[in-house]
């Protein structure tokens, strides 16, 4: 009897990185949604009073930046420059360029924007076919948010954080061995209370109840005190959480960032069709788990490599669902785009609570195959 256990973490809307990608991923649905052919790559980073936009856009759209940071900060919860940052009073910096003529180059002929390597992943443990740490992360994350938004717990900010262990025996989730979350709250909260609310609003409302036992841990705010938090208490920056955007660790990851980039960039737009691939190998019991790499080169059209490991539980061998993907679906950028309407607007609903296992989005839909 194999015995392990395994960990993820996700974080709410309001931590200094998610604010970031969610600034990102707002500037790129406004462009997209007057001028879909638009060529976005935008970072925001995020410090103490202050907002940086930067990156390459070539649109015929013309927003307001300025406008969509504030009103994405406003949307987050963000009003006090004393403890995290403030809408009304931060300074916003905008330095925005047109997208590189090299790449451009590439780009247009329907070529990949550049090189890399992207993974997707899915297995059985969960009903959206996600590892089930990172599911029950996001979930709790999730939650943390709804109760400050609703008022339940009106005294909780934005930021904050959640990490799962899960125990597993024969390779499948068993129990629930740690639950930690951390979350920022106003000063006046006594401990006592901000963790027993947690408990019965947040964990007892999220997590099923046969999964805990007398030996799981439990830990809130383990520091005891997140009074200060958001760009005040550690700068942002788009793209850091890319293990909380996909897998939580559970599955390989190629690198790239998703927020922020228009879908001509491979990074984002193949790491959702290899998702979409994976999870339809599964949910064709076809195999239990999946993972596919893809490879592709700056300006080709065709990827280099496609890789299939189903880790010794599939029907077909990994050979044979390879040769399948490759007949079934188009793998070209532009293939990809026109599969999965990626040149709507639909990018603020991706940003927070993981990319993957969100079942109104296009990637997640199940087909057969």
């Amino acid at each position: 009897m194999e015995r392990y256990y395994f960990t993820s973490e996700s974080v709410t809307e309001g931590h200094p990185d998610k604010l970031c990608d969610m600034i990102s991923d707002s500037i790129l649905d406004a462009y997209l949604g007057q001028d879909e052919n638009s060529r976005v790559a935008v970072e925001t980073f995020a410090s103490k009073g202050q907002i940086t936009i930067a990156g390459q856009v070539t649109s015929k759209a013309e927003i307001d930046i300025e406008k969509i940071v504030r009103d994405t900060i406003k949307e987050i919860g963000y009003d006090n420059e004393e403890l995290d940052i403030d809408y009304r009073t931060c300074k916003v910096d905008i330095n925005i360029t047109k997208q590189s003529q090299d790449i451009a180059m590439g780009v247009d002929i329907g070529g990949a924007g550049d090189q890399g390597i992207m993974f997707g992943y899915a297995c059985d443990e969960t009903q959206n076919y996600m590892p089930y740490a990172i599911d029950l992360a996001h979930k709790l994350a999730k939650r943390l948010t709804d109760v400050r938004k609703e008022n339940i717990l009106p005294y909780l900010r934005p930021d904050g954080k959640t990490q799962v262990t899960v125990e597993y025996e024969n390779d499948k989730p068993k129990r629930i061995e740690t639950i930690l979350i951390s979350t920022q709250h106003s000063e006046d909260v006594q401990m006592d209370k901000l963790k027993d609310d947690i408990k019965k609003f947040v964990i007892k409302e999220v997590v099923p109840q046969d999964m805990l036992d007398e030996k799981t841990k439990i830990y809130i705010n383990p520091t005891g005190r997140f009074v200060i938090g958001g760009p005040l208490g550690d700068t942002g920056l788009t793209g850091r959480k890319i293990i909380v955007d996909t897998y939580g660790g559970y599955s390989r990851h190629g690198g790239g960032a998703f927020s922020g980039k228009d879908a001509s960039k491979v990074d984002r737009s193949a790491a959702y069709m290899l998702r979409h691939i994976a999870k339809n190998i599964v949910a064709n019991h076809l195999a239990r788990k999946c993972e596919i790499q893809i490879a592709y080169a700056i300006g080709m059209e065709e990827p280099l490599a496609v890789y299939v490991n189903t880790f010794g539980t599939g029907t077909k061998s990994d050979e044979e669902l390879a040769n399948l993907i490759k007949e079934k679906f188009d793998l070209t950028p532009n293939g990809i785009i026109k599969y999965l309407q990626l040149k709507k607007p639909i990018y603020h609903q991706t940003t927070n609570y993981g990319h993957f296992g969100k079942e109104y989005l296009p990637w997640e839909k199940v087909i057969k195959l």
